[in-house]
């Protein structure tokens, strides 16, 4: 049986894989982004959408979708302005004006218990419109 991480909130838990498919994004970078959905049926957040590590914020930004909601955590590879290669792990809780005002409270009542579990974060961007999260807002927190 797998392990599910409890959240105090309404009764969610965290699956493990979405623990190891953070893990290996954070410390193998093997994956680019990650996209997280809440299953209202098991009370579990689970893994939606996995980028290898090839894939593009582009990439990201197209897989979430226009009317429900979504957690996503996505690995910025930048270089500072003394040259230097830097990575950062941003989360996203993505949720736009299209969704059911259910899909929102869900959402936004979980993130702090699925947060707590992605150790190693650095940024948090709250979205509801696609420009509130663009590659420029990213390269502009990112440094």
């Amino acid at each position: 049986m797998a392990m599910a991480f409890r959240m105090s909130t309404l009764g969610m838990s965290v699956s493990e894989e979405c623990k190891n498919m953070f893990m290996e994004l954070k410390k193998k970078k093997v994956h680019r982004f990650i996209v997280f959905k809440i299953d209202e049926r098991s009370k579990l957040v689970m893994v939606d959408q996995v980028g290898d590590s090839a894939a593009s914020y582009e990439e990201l930004t197209a897989s979430l979708p226009d009317d429900d909601c979504r957690y996503a955590v996505f690995d910025f590879d930048f270089v500072t302005v003394d040259n230097c290669r830097k990575s950062k792990i941003f989360f996203i809780a993505w949720s736009p004006s299209a969704s059911k005002i259910r899909a929102k409270f869900l959402y936004a009542t979980s993130k702090q218990g699925l947060r707590r579990v992605l150790d190693g974060v650095h940024y948090e961007l709250q979205a509801t419109d696609p420009t509130e999260m663009g590659i420029e807002v990213i390269r502009d927190r990112a440094k």
